[in-house]
């Protein structure tokens, strides 16, 4: 592992804007400059940490703790309301990209989409289609329109997608839970030869799977950071808090 930190955030904070009135939107955007017409959601606040070359970071909380929205700021899909996050390298965030898939598109186009929003070049990516095909393992789906997929079916194509752009950064959001087994294991198996080489972050609430696998345990309460540090050491705080020890 290297000293070099590849996430930096610094004082982190994110807010949603919620309107309770249909109109409240068009009247922010017209006279937001005087006056404030919804209402703030903290989801995170004050979020501070690095992530060095090659360390393998796992992130546990409760449902709504704000897991996915720092993923989704690291990843630079939604951007912090406060604070700063600096990433260095190509980042490929397992899960992410299926939500910004072409439903009307064959797998095939979205894979050559996928890899354009990752960084590839188009040459790379074609050289990489039959490859990322026999990793979905979608059978002819793979040339069928997304609208017939199943969500379990997007999320393969994603998966082969992200395992196929020499990221430096891989960051995965739940991915353990999909599939069937086989897929399931086909997953953690690139996962752990990842895990050897590049910078991986993982949200998951298989809590022995990141003892397996990590190097550090983030835990996230309330949109703050209840506690950072050695797997088992933080986990072992996490169980008991779930229990309601």
């Amino acid at each position: 592992m290297s000293s070099e930190p590849v996430i930096s955030c610094l004082n982190v904070g994110k807010a949603f804007q919620l309107y309770v009135h249909r109109d409240d939107r068009m009247k922010q955007t017209i006279f937001g400059g005087w006056r404030r017409y919804y209402k703030e959601r903290w989801v995170l606040r004050d979020i501070s940490f690095e992530v060095k070359r090659g360390e393998r970071l796992g992130i546990v909380g409760r449902n709504g703790a704000g897991k996915t929205t720092l993923l989704q700021m690291i990843c630079d899909i939604t951007r912090p309301t406060r604070g700063s996050i600096v990433v260095k390298g190509r980042v490929a965030p397992i899960l992410a990209l299926g939500a910004g898939f072409d439903y009307e598109l064959t797998g095939r186009e979205n894979a050559l989409i996928g890899g354009a929003i990752l960084g590839l070049k188009r040459s790379e990516t074609l050289a990489r289609l039959e490859s990322i095909r026999a990793f979905a393992d979608i059978g002819e789906y793979f040339d069928q329109p997304l609208k017939t997929y199943s969500s379990g079916m997007g999320a393969r194509l994603a998966f082969a997608i992200c395992a196929h752009v020499d990221a430096d950064i891989l960051i995965i959001d739940e991915v353990t839970s999909v599939g069937d087994q086989a897929f399931q294991a086909k997953c953690e198996e690139f996962i752990l030869g990842f895990a050897r080489k590049g910078t991986l972050l993982i949200v998951t609430h298989a809590l022995d799977y990141l003892v397996q696998v990590c190097d550090r345990v983030l835990w996230i309460e309330d949109g703050y950071i209840r506690d950072i540090g050695e797997p088992k050491s933080v986990l072992e705080g996490y169980r008991l808090a779930m229990s309601g020890g």
